[in-house]
């Protein structure tokens, strides 16, 4: 595409390097992204743009830009409980901490105050879309919205109450409500959260599969987290979960298996047939001692894998860089072999392989022609960049989260030079200083 040729841009970026994903490997220097309409309407060398009119144009020659991350996974509300429950296992991180958390604090209040604390966090490391399962999911969506930040809201389905509903026709009610209020929203996507084998029964997840086939959306479920998890399903079902989720014909390309850090190889292979998503928490499942997750085997075996930060109560923070870098050298570890997921395969996973996942990759995570302008751009000044000898190597080997200046969502400018553009910095302080306060006070 030549841009001289076609009316005024709305926006051009241009930067020393672009990395774009697909097609795989290519790095291009002294590139520019050509914005029209939310979308990206070129990808052309800088020195072709000279005649090109644009309503905005930014100038980054110290910088690298990349699709924005895909954090496949996550509780973002719970961002306000950092802290308040460190070095302990799965089991009794969940009954003797969290769940008496939520069920004492957890509010529409407390929803929408972790959700603006958690996308500020989120865009100020280079994430431009998030999934979400928690309560309130449309307190979520609403704060996603107003801030102009792409996300799915995996409404949480359980068979017990809480503040967000009594039972499980409840949940899953609630879960078709937001579906159907956000049908038509370009920012906005749902799905179906059974929040584990182990809350949800068999009549419930029956009941999703099926609407999620007429919704045509995900099932976005932890799925053997741990150890204890699977030795427990055994001993009460005789079943491992996944064999009990593939008996419910719940196994499908819509099936989002978070964590997954105890598989079979039968169990690799049953995911690559059906065509299931595997979202790995690397930070998560090693701060609660879960296990490993065989990113590599899944990759060899045709299996999507996506990655995800879960919640900053079990991680601690929503920094994806971080969760990239930590995922590539666990995997290689793991499996023994230091050619195991490369930097390339890393930056996927991180990206393109988490819009898969959650069925956007139509849309979001690479930058080509006609995809939105989900863009982060990272800086290549501090000394831990350089000499840029290899700049994929360096977002996923040596980069964080602090090195992201900009980030674009549809085009729309989230981050401008580390400055938040949607999100009122000051009131998320104040109101993240409020929760804190309540929880010092009990």
């Amino acid at each position: 595409m030549n841009p001289t040729n076609q009316a005024e841009a709305d926006l051009i970026i241009e930067a020393a390097y672009v990395i774009p994903v697909t097609p795989r490997g290519q790095i291009l220097r002294d590139h520019a992204l050509v914005v029209n309409n939310k979308r990206i309407t070129g990808i052309v060398p800088s020195c072709d743009i000279s005649d090109c009119r644009a309503k905005k144009s930014i100038n980054l020659p110290n910088h690298v830009l990349m699709p924005g991350f895909v954090n496949a996974h996550g509780h973002i509300s719970m961002s306000l409980f950092r802290g308040l429950a460190d070095d302990i296992p799965l089991q009794e991180w969940l009954e003797t901490r969290i769940w008496p958390l939520e069920s004492k604090y957890v509010d529409r209040e407390f929803v929408r105050d972790g959700a603006m604390l958690a996308l500020a966090e989120m865009i100020s490391t280079g994430t431009t879309c998030f999934a979400d399962m928690y309560f309130y999911a449309d307190e979520v969506a609403a704060v996603a919205h107003e801030t102009n930040m792409r996300a799915q809201l995996a409404s949480p389905v359980l068979d017990f109450p809480t503040a967000w509903a009594q039972n499980a026709d409840e949940y899953i009610n609630k879960a078709t409500q937001i579906h159907d209020d956000y049908r038509s929203n370009d920012l906005i996507s749902t799905a179906f959260g059974p929040h584990a084998p182990y809350t949800v029964s068999d009549e419930p997840l029956t009941r999703i599969a099926a609407l999620a086939e007429e919704l045509d959306v995900p099932i976005h479920m932890h799925l053997h987290e741990n150890a204890q998890e699977v030795a427990d399903a055994e001993a009460t079902d005789g079943r491992r979960p996944l064999q009990r989720l593939r008996d419910l014909d719940i196994v499908s390309p819509r099936l989002l298996c978070v964590h997954a850090t105890q598989l079979l190889p039968e169990e690799i292979t049953l995911l690559a047939t059906h065509g299931a998503s595997v979202i790995h928490c690397p930070s998560s499942n090693m701060k609660l001692a879960s296990g490993f997750c065989q990113v590599d085997q899944l990759l060899k075996q045709g299996v999507n894998v996506a990655l995800g930060t879960d919640g900053a109560a079990s991680n601690n923070d929503l920094d994806m860089f971080g969760e990239m870098h930590l995922m590539a050298m666990i995997a290689k570890a793991v499996a023994q072999d230091a050619a195991a997921v490369n930097a390339q395969q890393a930056l996927e996973i991180a990206t393109l392989n988490g819009a898969k996942a959650l069925g956007l990759d139509n849309e979001i995570g690479s930058l080509e022609i006609g995809k939105y302008a989900d863009v982060c751009a990272v800086s290549l000044a501090p000394l831990s960049m350089t000499p840029v000898n290899n700049p994929l190597s360096h977002l996923v080997y040596a980069s964080n989260g602090s090195y992201v200046s900009h980030v674009w969502v549809g085009g729309t400018p989230l981050l401008t030079d580390g400055e938040l553009q949607t999100l009122d910095l000051s009131l998320i302080r104040d109101r993240a200083q409020h929760w804190q306060g309540q929880f010092l006070s009990q």
